[in-house]
């Protein structure tokens, strides 16, 4: 197995290729629009609104049950060094020192023996746990002494005294063999390191020649067996003692022997007691580590993978540490996360890598995830020390990198923590670092260059981190400050939108692969939410983004050629609507070539409603507003020959809505040169006054707006017959919209201009036919009227909205409309 795919075995990227699979709803009028306000609830993002996930049950963590194991090896522990410690100065005080000259040779032998047998165990269990922390640096098989090794460490043993008495070549090449089925053992965790400038304390070869012997692994060993010989030695010498009880005779009237016998059974039973007491404890130690198999169950709960034994064989180590050197409640404070953390804050790569790994695991794990991104979201110097790998481009650090990218992009999925890694000084560069595209060669050393770009290519996973980056960015842009930061970012969103060109042979090639497809995807779905952005801000996020030369070209292909990702086409076109709030974007928009025709196909073009109706409507929508106080591309709709279409899109109910949106704009903005065109708009006069009588709400609405200018085109006695053809008398119309009025008070969120476009109706109306004042007067319009005046809101001056904020204001106020409607009402002359 290679470098790269041990890597994605361990822990791959989960890339969200389901959401290429998402179907977009069809309704007639669609949920929120730009013609409209959304309050912040609205606005809020679809999956910043799922970020908040259900309270889960708890979860009791798997490494409880190693801390509590190590807090019972610790009772064990300083109960043995208790009684051994008391046993020591009972030996040298009383026995040693008060009876010592009356001390048979037997059990001066014996006493001396233990004592010298119990100081080696001291010293070799003082330094065991040391050599054992250091063995777990970078082994992934064997960081355990056991009785599961000897068969292994006794071959081992027997192989290296071989190589003693051979030349040194051959012991050279011994071990390298040796260091090679380590390094073949241990691929599928460990990476090579390039050369530092310092050694690694698992592999530091205390005497030359020999190094297998003194590397750590082994001498933890070496330490823990001598422990094990060393308490079996006291527990038989001390047992013989007690079972034999060959103290000597003692005379009578020898006062100097008589508590000797007393003594001396004390000192066996302490040293009896003590051995036992650390048999035991690696008795038990070996019951649940080999046969209960502790550790490989907790891994297996805490779902680290093969490797992941590395981490917890640490993890344990330093908790049975911690509860032997401190208090035996020490070991329990410790947590899996906690463990983590300090690791990735290490100046080792081996350490930040296992604490990486582990962060990372539990990070991505529906299980922990919740309290994991907890935990590190209000620890500011992990946050920073997770940005700062980011920017780890080496080859060698690319699992890290990895390991913190994704951490990141789960931990900015929480608001909160989305604020707190975009206030980090650097934050945003880092992120821009990981949209890395490869390009080829260029410049005198090409064929160098080429070499380097193959390599990197085959063996850095840039696709997996331009990913990572994209995700991130998208969960960062759902709040408004952190969009301003990433526009702020220099060079960062030329790069965001590089990623969305897609060309004819991408979007029609069957070859398309989903991660090349996701990554258009999310790139459009950055760019959406900058160019949507409410306020200075999103108004400067627009004019960067529509100035850069390559955005509204890959968008026109991917409108030209996407046909088979309806998707990614309303995305491109979300996008197109947003920038076109501004007026420069909205004549760049209308220049590229194209872009207005393909936009027409696509709201023409039908399809299956379940598919592309979402596109449809959105495409309408676009062109509404690029039609928006825009003559050019008011002259350049018309001159797509599309009127007629227009005209019948107002019987569609998929279309209509927005159908009339654009009828409304070309008669308001084309000017005077194409009137004869406008004229011909005439003929969709009985389905519009249809509408207003009998539909309500949205399509109410557009269709009085449309209403009011296109009958502006149209004779009274052309109107005379509209009416007719509709079987609609004038003074129904005057009382429909009367009641409207009536029902609509105040300014309506849903329907912001209605007021507005009855007005103007009802002023057509009026200049058309001098009856329908003397029929307004009767129904109480000039009541309504003054209602209005006290009632009207910044709401209805305006054509549409970016979030709460209003753009493109009426160039005629709604209190101008109200006087020239009152004027006629009155019979005064305009």
């Amino acid at each position: 197995m290679d470098r790269r795919s041990s890597i994605e075995s361990e822990g791959s990227v989960h890339l969200e290729i389901n959401e290429l699979n998402g179907r977009l709803s069809v309704t007639e009028s669609g949920g929120p629009t730009i013609f409209e306000p959304q309050s912040p609830m609205e606005t809020k993002n679809s999956s910043t609104a799922n970020s908040v996930s259900p309270k889960r049950p708890t979860i009791r963590a798997p490494e409880k049950k190693i801390t509590l194991f190590a807090l019972r090896l610790a009772v064990l522990e300083k109960a043995a060094t208790g009684l051994g410690t008391l046993g020591f100065i009972w030996a040298t005080v009383v026995l040693l020192g008060g009876f010592a000259i009356t001390l048979n040779t037997s059990d001066f032998w014996v006493i001396t023996t233990i004592l010298l047998i119990e100081g080696t165990r001291i010293f070799s269990r003082s330094h065991e746990l040391e050599w054992q922390h250091q063995a777990t640096w970078s082994i992934a098989d064997v960081g355990i002494s056991s009785f599961r090794a000897i068969k292994s460490s006794t071959r081992t043993i027997v192989n290296a005294v071989k190589t003693i008495f051979k030349p040194i070549s051959d012991v050279t090449k011994g071990s390298r063999h040796v260091n090679n089925r380590e390094i073949a053992r241990n691929s599928q965790w460990k990476k090579q390191k390039q050369p530092t400038r310092t050694w690694t304390s698992s592999e530091v070869p205390l005497l030359p020649y020999v190094r297998w012997m003194f590397v750590a692994r082994n001498v933890s060993k070496m330490l823990y067996w001598l422990q094990i010989l060393s308490a079996t030695a006291c527990l038989v010498l001390s047992l013989m003692k007690l079972v034999l009880r060959n103290f000597g005779e003692v005379a009578k009237g020898d006062t100097d022997k008589r508590n000797r016998k007393s003594a001396l059974l004390i000192f066996y039973s302490l040293a009896f007691t003590e051995a036992l007491l650390f048999l035991l404890e690696k008795a038990y130690w070996e019951w649940k580590i080999n046969f209960c198999s502790l550790l490989e169950k907790v891994n297996k709960e805490c779902e680290l993978g093969p490797s992941g034994m590395t981490s917890v064989r640490r993890f344990f180590y330093d908790a049975y540490s911690k509860s032997v050197y401190g208090s035996i409640f020490d070991g329990l404070k410790m947590d899996m996360v906690s463990f983590a953390i300090e690791l990735l804050a290490s100046n080792s790569p081996d350490e930040q890598l296992i604490g990486a790994k582990i962060l990372r695991k539990f990070a991505t794990s529906p299980r922990f995830c919740d309290d994991t991104l907890q935990k590190i979201g209000t620890n500011i110097v992990v946050m920073e020390r997770l940005v700062e790998m980011l920017n780890w481009k080496d080859i060698q650090e690319e699992e890290l990198r990895l390991s913190a990218a994704e951490i990141i992009s789960k931990l900015t999925g929480k608001k909160q923590n989305s604020l707190r890694v975009a206030g980090i000084p650097g934050a945003m560069e880092s992120i821009s670092s990981l949209l890395q595209i490869s390009r080829g060669p260029t410049g005198a050393n090409d064929e160098i260059c080429e070499k380097r770009i193959i390599f990197d290519n085959e063996n850095y996973g840039f696709w997996t981190f331009n990913h990572l980056g994209l995700l991130i960015l998208k969960k960062l842009a759902r709040d408004h400050d952190n969009c301003g930061k990433i526009g702020n970012t220099r060079g960062l969103l030329p790069k965001i939108i590089e990623f969305t060109q897609a060309g004819e042979r991408l979007l029609r090639d069957e070859s398309a692969t989903p991660t090349q497809i996701l990554t258009l995807k999310r790139s459009l779905q950055v760019v959406k939410m900058l160019a949507s952005t409410a306020g200075a801000t999103g108004k400067e996020l627009r004019k960067e983004i529509s100035e850069i030369v390559f955005t509204i070209s890959n968008i026109r292909d991917l409108l030209r050629y996407g046909e088979k990702y309806p998707t990614l086409q309303h995305l491109g076109i979300e996008i197109l609507k947003s920038l076109a709030l501004e007026d420069d974007a909205t004549e760049r928009i209308g220049g590229t070539g194209g872009i207005l025709k393909e936009l027409c196909n696509i709201f023409f073009k039908d399809s299956t409603p379940n598919n592309r109706g979402q596109v449809r409507t959105a495409a309408g929508e676009a062109l509404a507003m690029l039609a928006l106080e825009s003559k050019n591309n008011c002259h350049t709709i018309l001159k797509l020959k599309v009127t007629g279409k227009l005209v019948e899109a107002l019987e569609v109910p998929l279309l209509r809505v927005n159908a009339a949106r654009i009828l409304r704009n070309l008669c308001v903005y084309s000017g005077s040169g194409y009137f004869e065109e406008l004229r011909e708009l005439a003929v969709a006069g009985p389905t519009v006054l249809k509408a207003i009588m009998t539909e309500e709400n949205k399509l109410q609405e557009v269709m009085m707006g449309v209403g009011a200018h296109i009958f502006k085109f149209i004779t009274p006695e052309e109107s005379s017959i509209m009416f007719q053809r509709a079987k609609i008398q004038g003074a129904e119309l005057a009382a429909k919209l009367v009641v409207i009025l009536r029902k609509h008070q105040h300014p309506s969120i849903k329907v912001p201009r209605i007021r507005r476009f009855v007005i103007e109706l009802s002023i057509w109306m009026m200049r058309d036919k001098r009856t329908n004042v003397q029929a307004f007067r009767s129904l109480g319009l000039e009541r309504e009227l003054e209602y209005i005046i006290e009632t009207t809101s910044e709401l209805e001056s305006f054509n549409v909205f970016s979030g709460t904020v209003g753009m493109n204001r009426h160039t005629v106020t709604i209190h101008a409309l109200v006087d020239t409607a009152m004027k006629l009402l009155a019979g005064e002359k305009e």
